[in-house]
């Protein structure tokens, strides 16, 4: 299944049912995959992070706020692009919220035009981000697959060590790094150091 195929869903919370209902009307007539929630708790016990979707929410709302479920979010590191819902008096706060990574606010009474094209723009960035998510998974299965010597190998090599350094630190012949070169390269699918330097650095980031 491509990417394009993967189902998408568009998450609702807000306290408000009029809204929740009227949002949920406007994108399931759009031919949207919708799933509203009264509350972020309600949305957090549900949400699957591998699912593509993206998320509208209020920014104020009774128990966790829309600032908070955003904090929870990124703290489960979850590819989900945001819009927030806001009132005219919260517009500085949403701002505050797109640094942290939210796509947009919405200021009430917000614009259906505007909605629409919001999602189709959120919607193509969760696609993107669960590309990214997957090439990383791949990118781990198979450095999980390199041998120790190779491990080893590699781990001098984006340290900046040259091949004779290598060779030296292991006790191996620079015939046999460059060897090791090859071969982790060739099962990384990479053709120059910076891509092999890339893959390392990502998955040290995510160790």
């Amino acid at each position: 299944m491509s990417d394009t195929q993967i189902p998408s869903t568009i998450y609702i919370v807000d306290d408000d049912e009029a809204v929740r209902d009227s949002l949920r009307w406007l994108l399931e007539a759009n031919g949207y995959a919708v799933r509203s929630f009264a509350g972020a708790e309600e949305f957090l016990a549900a949400y699957d992070p591998e699912q593509v979707g993206v998320l509208i929410a209020d920014i104020r709302m009774p128990g966790m706020s829309g600032l908070e479920l955003q904090e929870a979010l990124i703290a489960r590191k979850a590819p989900l692009p945001i819009v927030f819902i806001t009132g005219h008096g919260d517009v500085p706060m949403a701002v505050s919220t797109m640094k942290k990574g939210a796509v947009d606010f919405l200021e009430k009474p917000f614009n259906e035009a505007d909605l629409r094209a919001l999602v189709a723009t959120m919607l193509e960035q969760a696609r993107e981000r669960v590309r990214e998510a997957h090439a990383q998974r791949d990118q781990q299965a198979v450095l999980s697959r390199l041998t120790a010597r190779e491990q080893q190998v590699l781990e001098r090599i984006v340290a900046g060590r040259l091949n004779k350094q290598i060779a030296g630190d292991l006790n191996i012949s620079i015939k046999t790094v460059e060897a090791h070169r090859a071969n982790i390269m060739e099962k990384l699918e990479v053709t120059t150091v910076a891509d092999l330097m890339k893959i390392a650095l990502a998955r040290a980031e995510e160790s």
